[in-house]
């Protein structure tokens, strides 16, 4: 029984899982849009959403916070300098699924996971 186990696995071990979420929100955030499968997007997408409003925060606790998640220093500057300013307005929802297709080699579900503007 799953009672009360939220979350998906994605068949990894937790220290996997954790650094491929890492690995994710930091690329979303660096580029503004990554192609992945539903399930990861998913996931990622709440991750991402955290950061930002950590951003718009913007005090010292908040940028240490971001920085023990997100792994590149010059992502978090742009967090906490543009992106907070864009969606200083916006209370929620910085991110947009949207649906490319079965990916060719196993027909998984693929997304476009983007920052909205």
């Amino acid at each position: 029984m799953r009672h009360r186990i939220a979350g998906r696995t994605l068949g990894r071990e937790t220290s996997h899982r954790l650094a491929m979420y890492r690995n994710l929100v930091t690329d979303l955030l660096r580029y503004e849009h990554l192609a992945t499968t539903q399930a990861k997007a998913k996931e990622v997408r709440g991750f991402a959403e955290k950061i930002i409003t950590l951003g718009k925060r913007n005090d010292l606790h908040a940028r240490r916070q971001a920085l023990a998640f997100v792994s590149d220093k010059k992502v978090v500057a742009k967090v906490f300098e543009e992106l907070a300013e864009r969606y200083s307005e916006r209370p929620g929802g910085y991110t947009r699924i949207i649906k490319l297709g079965p990916r060719l080699g196993d027909a998984a579900p693929m997304v476009r996971l983007e920052l909205v503007e």
